[in-house]
């Protein structure tokens, strides 16, 4: 079985338990995913199957990722990816993934994606400064103040935090609870925020660390 697919942030909403608890979750439209490829220890020294989502018109593929697709007798994609998983010899080219064959209520996953790009911020919004006063005359307000001393060491240490590109980077949020799986909508309901904007393409994989001992 895979350890998990590609899906698509479809937003967040909130549903109630049988005892009235609300729980606040994000929708994603889990697959379906299609196999596009099965790597082995054989031929690449590892396991795993890649999978193709969102289908892409077959004009728009370049010919040496269209004979890729043709291999595998799928529709071309826009995304492809490789997940691994325990007895791959069940998948074959070309076989539909759906997300009720993968994960089940109850489970934990690790869901990564793009956070939202937010372009050239300042220190108070990228890294929390806190800023100076803001009453009259302050003249400081939101600069980010001394980035090091002019004598010793002469120059700005690497990892400063300043003003810069914010945003738009890997990022995953680990251990979110499945609380609902829709099959006939291809619809994956997780408990909490992955990140992301809506209409992002994300990866859900089974939790790595959930239910782990620590030495």
């Amino acid at each position: 079985m895979l350890n998990g697919m590609l899906g698509k942030k479809l937003g967040m909403t909130q549903i109630f338990t049988k005892e009235g608890e609300v729980i606040p979750v994000t929708v994603i439209k889990a697959g379906p995913c299609f196999v596009i490829q099965k790597k082995s220890k054989a031929h690449e020294g590892y396991e795993s199957i890649q999978l193709g989502f969102i289908e892409k018109k077959k004009e728009r593929v370049n010919k040496p990722l269209s004979g890729h697709f043709t291999k595998a007798k799928t529709p071309t994609f826009y995304h492809l990816k490789e997940f691994k998983g325990k007895t791959l010899d069940q998948y074959q080219l070309g076989q539909k993934v759906t997300c009720d064959s993968v994960f089940k209520v109850g489970e934990y996953v690790d869901v990564s994606g793009r956070t939202k790009g937010r372009g050239f911020t300042g220190v108070m919004k990228r890294w929390d400064f806190s800023g100076g006063p803001g009453s009259h005359g302050s003249m400081f307000n939101k600069a980010p103040g001394s980035i090091g001393s002019s004598s010793d060491p002469s120059r700005v240490y690497k990892g400063m935090r300043m003003a810069g590109h914010y945003g738009n980077e890997k990022d995953t949020t680990q251990n979110l609870q499945i609380v609902g799986v829709r099959p006939e909508d291809n619809i994956v309901l997780v408990k909490g925020g992955v990140p992301g904007p809506v209409n992002s393409v994300v990866e859900i994989r089974k939790a790595k660390k959930k239910g782990s001992s620590k030495k």
